[in-house]
Parts: C-alpha cells; sequence; structure tokens
C-alpha cells in the first residue's frame, strides 16, 4: 500500500513550475546549463514543481519554502531559479529524512539525464560557465520508504568551496528548502549515528595514510593524493579530527591544530597557493575530554538527546589515549558525542593504528 504525501505551501508563498533541459556535462571551462534562462519554456502547471525562487536584487518575489506532493518510492520534481550579482560557483544540496540529520546530497537526475560528471570531488554541483548569475535547474528528488515524517531538502550557491555542515561558508544565495511529507509528518525521535570500528593510521609526513575522520559520513581520510594533488582538498571541511602517536602515547587532535599537536606538518593539510579559496581556507575544530560514561552505558545510548549532557572543552587535544577510554567530542558544528577506544596498536609507523567507536548525534 502506497502512502500519502499531502502537498502544502508554506509562508503564504505560491508554488510555480516549468520544465528545464540539461544536456553538457560540466567542466571547469563549460557549463552544467546550457539552455540559457528564459528560453525553451513552458507556462507551468501550478502545484506540478516546487519551486524555490531567490533573486538577491529584488527579494519581493523570493520563495524560500516549499512543499512537493507524491507518492513513498517515486521521485518528485522540484525547482530552484536562484539569480545573483555576483557568481555562483557550486551548489549544495542536503537531505535530511526524519529528522536523521543533514547529508549531502547527489544522487539526481535533471530531466533524466546523470549529473555525476558535473560533481566536483566534495559532492557539489560545479556551475561555473556563464549561467553562473542566473540558475534554474529541476531535479528529481527520491521519496524514501518511511512510515510517518519528512524528507527535507536544502538548497544553497557558494561563491567558491562551501561546507555540507555550514551553508554561511562563502553562500552566495540559499538557504531554500522543499520538504516533502509522509504520513502524518511527524517524525521520530531523533537516533544517534553510531559507527563501529573505525580505524586510523599513525600519520607521515606526507599525509598518505587514512589519518583524519569525518564524524559526517564515517569515513577516514588521508590528506594528501599525490597522483592528485588538488583531489583530497576537497574533503577537507569533512576532517574533523585525526589521530598521531608521540613520545609512547596515541592521541586525538582537532584538524585545526593537528599539525602544532602532531609536532610535524602533514603534507596536505594546509590548503596550497593553487587550490581554490586558499588564502581563506579554514579547518575543523573539535573539542576533547575524557568521559565518566562507562562502556555500559555508550553501548546502551541510542537517542541523540541521551548526549546532551556531553560540555564543549577548551582542549583541541585528547589527553593520552588508553584502551577503554570512553571520550566526551564537540565538534565544529555543536554536535556532541562520543568516543570509545576498543583497540590500540601502539607505535608511530603507517601501520601502526588506533580503532574505536562513535556515537554522534545528527
Amino acid at each position: 500500500m502506497k502512502k500519502n504525501i499531502r502537498s502544502v505551501v508554506k509562508s503564504g508563498f505560491a508554488i510555480f513550475a516549468l520544465a528545464f533541459m540539461a544536456s553538457s556535462c560540466s567542466s571547469d571551462e563549460g557549463s552544467v546549463f546550457d539552455t540559457p534562462i528564459g528560453e525553451e519554456q513552458e507556462n507551468p502547471d501550478e502545484e506540478t514543481v516546487a519551486t524555490l525562487i531567490i533573486n538577491d536584487s529584488d527579494s519581493s518575489g523570493d520563495i524560500l519554502f516549499a512543499e512537493a506532493s507524491g507518492e513513498v518510492g517515486t521521485k518528485v520534481p522540484g525547482r530552484i531559479i536562484y539569480t545573483s550579482t555576483s557568481n555562483q560557483k557550486r551548489l549544495y544540496i542536503t537531505q535530511n529524512v526524519s529528522g536523521g540529520g543533514e547529508m549531502p546530497f547527489s544522487n539526481f537526475d535533471i530531466e533524466g539525464k546523470d549529473l555525476t560528471k558535473a560533481l566536483k570531488g566534495d559532492g557539489s554541483v560545479d556551475l561555473d560557465g556563464d549561467t553562473q548569475k542566473a540558475i534554474d535547474f529541476t531535479f528529481e528528488l527520491p521519496v524514501p520508504d518511511i512510515d510517518n515524517g519528512e524528507i527535507v531538502y536544502q538548497f544553497w550557491t557558494t561563491t567558491g568551496k562551501g561546507d555540507f555542515r555550514d551553508p554561511t561558508k562563502r553562500k552566495a544565495l540559499g538557504v531554500g528548502t522543499i520538504t516533502v511529507t509522509v504520513g502524518n509528518g511527524t517524525n521520530p525521535a531523533a537516533e544517534v549515528h553510531s559507527f563501529t570500528d573505525v580505524k586510523l593510521f599513525a600519520p607521515d609526513v606526507n599525509g598518505t595514510s587514512e589519518t583524519f575522520y569525518s564524524l559526517l559520513n564515517d569515513k577516514e581520510y588521508l590528506v594528501y593524493d599525490p597522483a592528485n594533488t588538488l583531489a583530497q582538498a576537497e574533503y577537507r571541511a569533512f576532517w574533523d579530527f585525526g589521530y598521531y602517536y608521540v613520545n609512547n602515547s596515541a592521541y586525538f587532535a582537532s584538524a585545526a591544530t593537528y599539525d602544532d599537536s602532531f609536532g610535524y606538518p602533514v603534507k596536505g593539510l594546509q590548503a596550497e597557493d593553487n587550490e581554490e579559496n586558499a588564502d581563506t581556507e579554514t579547518l575543523n575544530e573539535a573539542y576533547f575530554q575524557l568521559s565518566t560514561t562507562t562502556s555500559t552505558m555508550f553501548d546502551g545510548i541510542t537517542l541523540s538527546s541521551e548526549l546532551d549532557f556531553v560540555t564543549e572543552s577548551t582542549f583541541q587535544t585528547s589527553g593520552v589515549l588508553a584502551v577503554g577510554d570512553i571520550i566526551e567530542i564537540v565538534d565544529n558544528y555543536g554536535k556532541k558525542g562520543l568516543i570509545k577506544i576498543t583497540e590500540i596498536n601502539p607505535g608511530f609507523n603507517n601501520d601502526d593504528y588506533i580503532v574505536f567507536d562513535v556515537k554522534i548525534q545528527p
């Protein structure tokens, strides 16, 4: 039995729609959008497409919130019309299912065309080209199979490399929001994101070991790829903290303080001159302290609210880590979590490592 999704227009704004044609893939020289705004468009059938409109020179017609209609397991159209007096270089999209937290979203088509080749390394849409100041983009947004709740899509553009967890970073226009409501529209209590058996290796100064970790997507990162020196730099906003081993002791340090804490500059951690926005690049902060939480208590935590007790310390480097320790962490974006150390293979060689479990607010 298919679940019904209701369609509502928020904030008194009307919803408009029209078709959009896209053909070529993006490159540094070309544009994803080959159809100029205002051409080859037809009058929309109202309530067919949930549409967001933002014009930074005339906000009288702006639509910042809209809701789509559709059925679970299908895709619903959503459209953005963003007009800026400055260049829009990238488009960032997040998806939040049932209050589970905003996650990068790039699994979409435009008019049935695969845009994976138009994505930047971090998953944002490359807008380089002659339509940077005026984009008109229609998506097919998937409706996941949930019983009740909301699927929230957010859209914003940037003037350079942005951050999926911080829409204010180099923001050009946005944030616009399209919400799809399933069932009674009530999200369940938010669960923690739980990650197990995370394994980080001792660093080398060339940055080619998987030493850094992202709480966003539960992924270990090396910071420098000799085969493509700019590839890993696309993920700089993903890196939250790294691991190192000195003086017979294991430590974590935030990305922002890692070089100073470790005592040796790791290649690729700091932006290089040939990178996009190198002069204004920043690294994530994270704050650590030893917790009184027991292993049993850690294992029993399932809801986001159960981590509200964690407080932010003033230390961006952990104390000496030992197996069995529970470490409290507050990330750059205010999310609270716990880290349980499960294994340490001591040493500073590239095959030495630490293993841990994580519970973090979505």
